[in-house]
């Protein structure tokens, strides 16, 4: 039987500087099992492909779900251009901290990864399994440094640059402010405290985030626990029935007790 779980209520909410995080909830009905939490990417949202697949795969296994949208996003409160990284992690704490309960596997996707990163590390008691799709913590520090030097020169006359996308009509816009908060917030410059269950998921065609990474980021985990999927065939997005399936299939293994040693 399949969910339109595109039909579940949007609720919200609010933050302290006075907006709204907007987010779709399922409670969980199978005891013993963790909740998923979802964060999407980059001018992304709470309702693409993958977000609505996991949330219809966790709701008929009657395990609790989380996604919504960072402020600046989706149906969430701000402009993009207003935002930066650390707006995001904040909606993420505070989205775990007031709509779960329990254990929790988070979900992130491309800069979604970052911030999941983010949320496992601040949140080690509650973040028991963490799932990067094309995660892509540190991408301001990478987009900082293959600027060219007409680039900077740009950069610093506007406060702003531009960057066609695939992904977006519109070109993404990376401020002065997002770059210098996103190197106040890397993650990479040491090692990852999580001891957590950690998988990343990786497209080895990805064009936007290097596979490479999915690496870096295993290498630099505390856990033992972690495993990185390389897709050979795969892409950035990640989103062919293929690729959702092994999605789901990780979640499920994370939601099962950890093996004994």
């Amino acid at each position: 039987m399949e969910i339109d779980v595109s039909a579940l209520p949007v609720d919200r909410l609010a933050t302290p500087d006075g907006g709204y995080i907007a987010y779709r909830r399922s409670e969980g009905k199978q005891a013993g099992l963790p909740g998923v939490v979802f964060i999407h990417g980059l001018r992304s949202d709470m309702d693409g492909g993958k977000a609505e697949r996991l949330h219809a795969f966790c709701l008929c296994r009657g395990q609790a779900f989380l996604r919504f949208d960072c402020r600046g996003h989706g149906r969430s409160s701000g402009t993009f251009e207003a935002t930066v990284l650390s707006d995001w992690a904040d909606d993420a704490l505070l989205a775990v901290d007031r709509l779960t309960a329990g254990p929790q596997i988070v979900v992130g996707s491309s800069m979604g990864g970052w911030l999941m990163l983010l949320t496992a590390l601040a949140r080690p008691e509650i973040v028991t399994g963490a799932v990067g799709i094309a995660a892509a913590p540190d991408f301001t520090r990478r987009f900082r440094e293959a600027l060219s030097a007409e680039d900077r020169a740009a950069l610093a006359a506007t406060g702003r640059i531009e960057r066609p996308t695939d992904y977006d009509d519109a070109p993404y816009v990376f401020t002065q402010a997002l770059l210098d908060d996103g190197d106040r917030r890397s993650v990479l410059t040491g090692p990852l405290a999580f001891n957590g269950r950690l998988r990343l998921l990786h497209g080895m065609r990805d064009d936007a985030v290097p596979w490479e990474l999915a690496l870096e980021i295993a290498a630099k985990t505390a856990s033992d626990d972690v495993r990185a999927h390389l897709i050979k065939d795969g892409d950035h997005r990640l989103s062919r029935e293929s690729d959702l399936r092994l999605l789901c299939a990780v979640v499920a293994e994370l939601s099962a007790p950890s093996p004994d040693p």
